[in-house]
């Protein structure tokens, strides 16, 4: 969700002022796919590697990551570029990265 109007500039009250905003708009559901917001933020940051932009990815979500073999390959794929991913998990899921079918892991 890209809530700066104007730059993707938005400081620490923008950051707050769209989780808040997204709280009255977005509608929480599983599965929770990761892949596809990692390998968006990851193409946008792959057309400026000329260090004038940094991106930051922040997940906050209220359920364990359904596709967690396809977001690690994206988050390898993404480690070279200039970009951070934060996943808050919040509410009473279990985010310990045990959902992927192993064995006790």
């Amino acid at each position: 969700m890209d809530t700066c109007p104007t730059s993707s500039h938005c400081g620490i009250e923008g950051v707050l002022e769209a989780y808040h905003r997204s709280l009255r708009s977005v509608q929480l559901y599983g599965p929770t796919n990761f892949a596809p917001v990692v390998n968006h933020v990851a193409r946008s940051a792959a057309e400026v590697l000329d260090g004038s932009q940094y991106f930051v990815l922040l997940i906050i979500t209220d359920g364990v990551i359904s596709d967690m073999a396809q977001t690690k390959e994206a988050i390898v794929n993404a480690a070279k570029l200039p970009m951070s991913i934060i996943i808050v998990g919040v509410g009473q899921a279990e985010f310990d990265g045990k959902a992927e079918g192993a064995p006790g892991g």
